[in-house]
């Protein structure tokens, strides 16, 4: 068996990212797979998740940090590799995570698609939405549902998305469909109103319901202007109904990066890429650009 840990420090889309990997490399390696303190996932009321195995006993000082004692049977301990540039964490895909032994414990981000891309479909019934909270008032042609995330990110400014990122991303959206509406979808709605103030956004629609309601919105929109944040990725990425999505370029560093991308491995696969010179770029030309720029500064990374 191997195992991960979801942590009360995480947001739902990290542990979504935690367990869908775990689950994967375990599949991908004919292991059983079980989660450690399977009762902090964030999504119970609206998912029922499969945990795998009952995990028994493992300490750790903190969440994240290193354990001191690994649960019952497990022996060894893997941590996702990182990479550092200027204190930045700019880690990518690490293949050695997915070539873990038998009874192991791994931590790490985990947020690659390429540890998972290959069993979308079973994904994609794994995390299904319950029927009882599924929301499809949103889901039109005419409806762009814009995911805002406040809260934490308000305190930094390189984290939280500008009035530009919105205004380009609103306009390249009215070019597929000058009748599209626009609906907020925000974890923060004061800040949400701040951002879309009504004298100059008169017909946006701010809203934050639930988790669970939120996310399945965003599961079921078609067309979605997003944040740099890990909540939406699985709603999106597990969609029947998405047709179009667009995503800041250097995800959390999409205010300041002069190339580099926190984290390199968020460049996902099929997403449209908003930089801030207004225009669009292809996942692939996001990844052929990175490979040049960290060319330039490989030396002047650190590799944990």
């Amino acid at each position: 068996m191997i195992v991960t840990e979801l942590y009360n420090g995480s947001g739902l889309g990290n542990q979504l990212f935690n367990y869908v990997t775990t689950r994967v490399i375990a599949l991908d390696n004919n292991y059983d797979f079980g989660i450690m303190n399977s009762f902090k996932f964030k999504g119970q009321d609206f998912m029922n998740l499969d945990f795998g195995k009952e995990v028994i006993g493992g300490y750790s000082p903190q969440e994240g940090a290193p354990p001191i004692t690994l649960p019952n049977g497990i022996l060894n301990y893997y941590r996702e590799k990182e990479v550092r540039y200027n204190g930045i964490d700019i880690r990518d895909y690490d293949v050695e995570l997915t070539k873990i032994p038998d009874n192991t414990k791994l931590d790490g981000l985990m947020q690659s698609d390429k540890y998972f891309s290959h069993r979308k479909e079973e994904i994609k019934k794994w995390l299904k939405v319950k029927d009882e909270h599924q929301c499809y008032e949103y889901c039109s042609d005419d409806i762009c549902v814009i995911n805002l995330r406040g809260g934490e990110y308000t305190c930094f400014p390189e984290l939280y998305l500008t009035r530009k990122y919105w205004d380009d991303g609103i306009e390249h959206m009215r070019r597929i469909n000058p009748n599209m509406k626009f609906v907020v979808i925000t974890d923060d709605v004061l800040s949400a109103q701040n951002m879309f103030v009504k004298p100059l956004y008169p017909d946006f629609e701010i809203q934050h319901f639930n988790i669970a309601k939120d996310y399945s919105i965003i599961n079921n929109a078609r067309y979605l202007l997003l944040s740099n944040s890990s909540f939406s990725y699985f709603a999106a990425y597990t969609s029947n109904e998405c047709k179009y999505i667009i995503a800041p370029k250097y995800w959390a560093r999409h205010n300041v990066s002069d190339g580099y991308w926190a984290c390199a491995f968020n460049i996902y696969s099929d997403w449209n890429w908003l930089g801030r010179d207004s225009k669009l770029y292809s996942s692939d030309e996001c990844k052929k650009e990175l490979d040049e720029y960290m060319i330039n500064i490989k030396d002047r990374c650190v590799y944990k």
